[in-house]
């Protein structure tokens, strides 16, 4: 009887083991098709990926500060012609 119980579980031990096995397998492919999927939707909804983003927002910032300094030396430049042109105007 001792050896009929023991040979029980020995059987019943390797089903769970084969069965644990088999439920990782499952997991793994799972997993796989969650992710295969959710990058489908990704891509569909063409978003932009962070470092891309970061790039032009630098790019964007640079533009910026270029255009406020370009600004500045056009009205400083504007200042000075239009000093000029009334110093000119008083000399007629």
């Amino acid at each position: 009887m001792t050896t009929t119980q023991t040979r029980f579980f020995d059987e019943l031990a390797k089903l769970m083991t084969n069965a644990a096995g088999a439920a990782q397998g499952v997991r793994r492919e799972i997993d796989t098709l969650v992710q295969a999927q959710m990058e489908r939707i990704l891509n569909n909804m063409e978003l932009v990926k962070r470092e891309e983003f970061e790039a032009v927002k630098a790019m964007a910032q640079k533009a910026r500060e270029e255009n406020d300094a370009l600004a500045a030396r056009l009205a400083a430049l504007e200042a000075r012609i239009g000093g000029q042109s009334a110093s000119d105007s008083r000399a007629d």
